[in-house]
């Protein structure tokens, strides 16, 4: 299984979008510090993930996470305002 997930850094009220095969293990790696794209705005919580059979669906899905597209898609569909407070 592969799976597509989303970081929301409340702190800095970002965004990341992602593919693993273990998503507990890539959190752990992105607030460690072990990242360099997302060190600078730790911590990340996962707030979405979506799972996938093959590494070529899950690709299609975080380039279409990551476009211009997407990115409306992520703010019409992630309640972000649940996450900061």
């Amino acid at each position: 299984m592969f799976y597509i997930y989303v970081l929301y850094s409340v702190k800095f009220d970002r965004m990341y979008v992602g593919m693993t095969i273990n998503c507990e293990h890539r959190l752990r790696q992105h607030n460690s510090g072990k990242t360099q794209s997302t060190k600078a705005f730790m911590p990340w919580i996962i707030i979405h993930k979506e799972e996938y059979l093959t590494r070529e669906e899950a690709r299609d899905r975080e380039r279409y996470l990551k476009s211009a597209a997407g990115r409306r898609w992520r703010r019409k569909h992630l309640n972000l305002a649940a996450w900061r407070n």
